[in-house]
């Protein structure tokens, strides 16, 4: 335990800690002793005049094997002139941090610790020594190691810089994908690879890593070995100390030379389609359209291109527009909505919609991509369709009645050739019996001339 809060220099040098004990050297003990850290106090030779009881379970010694030892006892040569130079360090600035001290324990594991120290005063306020704070990396470096695994078995390039942008570790997959040696790319800025603009962005994504803790799909095309520029997107995440400080980023990039030779062969397919296609994000706002779409509306690229379908097409229809965008997020597609947008020329053309969903390299939905099919000339041949029914209609009208006059006509003929016929058959009839009538007369005639004579 301290003797006293501010320890007194014998006439040898050396700092005594037997005195007088005052309220305030009580407090420092106790601090001291029930801190969950280790923590010691050591003159400015590095040697070890006060240790609490978490130092003894750290390092496996008993009391007496460390109190008034150097603490080059339990150190390399490297790390002792590391702490004298920390020691120089807390003199000049009162403190130091995060130096890294790996202490021999009695069982002879090495123990990887990170010290922070700040002065010892005296009552006159010069610097006697320092209260260091150990703490125990292992776990921490057992999680490094872990996540350096992780880094270097990753399959996607992956990177740790630095808030500078300096590269400090790196995997092969990045290698491999820029085509350096490690020596080319470990301890050098990102801006060596990417071009000035990019390093801006670059910097900007650290800015808002550091604010957010996480940053989505920034475009790096980094130069490689061979002078190939490699379209890539970068995702990258905080990277934090013990204390949770942001000290860096884990970057992933993303190899979009495949993806973007798709898109160049979709954009090829959009732009000599010979329908009318056009793509636009979840909210209506057209981002592509194809050289079909300026012929039909009859506008320039600058004035489709970033304006919403809202411009072109009436509030209701860009209600339905709206909901069949919301079906293609939900089933991937929707068909034949009737959408009626406005030309340059003020005219009105009817058309059908069918729109696909346009899905990012996750899966999501980001927009939809739309077929305009121009249905004028349909509705023309629709119009002449209904035109000659209604023509067609009316001679089946004409014919009817036609028809009727014919039928009446010969209904007509009919009843009166039924009538001659009747008459033929009254009049034959007649005759016959006039005829029979003359026979009867004349055999009468014969009978009576018979008689008289």
């Amino acid at each position: 335990m301290l003797e006293n809060v501010v320890p007194k220099t014998t006439a040898d040098g050396h700092v005594n800690t037997i005195g007088t004990k005052s309220h305030g050297s009580l407090d420092a003990d106790i601090i001291i002793k029930n801190a969950p850290d280790p923590v010691f106090v050591a003159d400015l030779d590095g040697k070890i005049l006060l240790a609490n009881d978490a130092v003894y379970e750290l390092l496996g010694f008993r009391t007496d094997e460390v109190l008034e030892q150097s603490l080059s006892r339990f150190i390399n040569q490297e790390e002792t002139r590391e702490f004298t130079a920390a020691l120089r360090e807390v003199i000049e600035r009162g403190v130091t941090r995060n130096v890294r001290l790996n202490p021999l324990s009695a069982s002879g594991e090495i123990i990887s610790t990170s010290l922070n120290a700040s002065a010892l005063r005296d009552a006159d306020g010069k610097v006697i020594g320092a209260i260091g704070i150990l703490r125990d990396m292992r776990e921490l470096e057992q999680a490094r190691v872990y996540a350096d695994n992780l880094i270097k078995n990753a399959p996607d390039p992956v990177f740790v810089s630095d808030l500078e942008g300096k590269i400090l570790t790196a995997n092969d997959a990045v290698y491999e994908l820029l085509g350096f040696r490690t020596d080319e790319v470990l301890e050098q800025s990102l801006s060596r690879f990417i071009s000035a603009e990019e390093t801006r962005e670059f910097t900007a994504a650290l800015r808002e890593v550091i604010e957010r803790g996480v940053i989505r799909n920034t475009r790096l095309n980094p130069l490689s070995a061979s002078g190939e520029v490699i379209p890539t997107s970068l995702n990258a995440s905080a990277l934090r100390d013990a204390d949770g400080k942001v000290i860096g980023a884990i970057g992933i990039l993303r190899d979009m030379r495949e993806l973007d030779k798709a898109l160049a062969y979709s954009d090829s397919l959009i732009k000599n389609a010979p329908d009318p296609i056009f793509v636009s994000d979840p909210e209506g706002k057209i981002q592509k359209a194809n050289d079909a779409v300026y012929e039909l509306l009859g506008f320039r690229p600058d004035e489709v291109l970033e304006q919403s379908l809202s411009r072109f097409i009436s509030a209701e229809e860009t209600r339905e527009f709206t909901a069949a965008l919301r079906e293609v997020i939900e089933r991937g597609v929707t068909r034949n909505a009737r959408l009626n947008p406005r030309s340059a020329s003020n005219e009105v053309i009817p058309t059908t919609l069918n729109a696909s969903a346009l899905r990012d390299t996750d899966g999501n939905v980001i927009g939809a991509i739309g077929i305009l099919r121009d249905m004028r000339a349909y509705e023309k041949v629709l119009f002449d369709l209904q035109e000659s029914k209604a023509e067609l209609q009316e001679k089946i009208l004409d014919l009817e009645k036609f028809e009727e006059v014919v039928v009446g006509r010969e209904l007509k003929m009919i009843a009166l050739e039924k009538e001659i016929e009747n008459l033929k058959r009254e009049v034959e009839d007649l005759r016959r019996g006039q005829v029979v009538k003359r026979e009867h007369d004349s055999r009468d005639s014969r009978s009576q001339g018979g008689r008289w004579t």
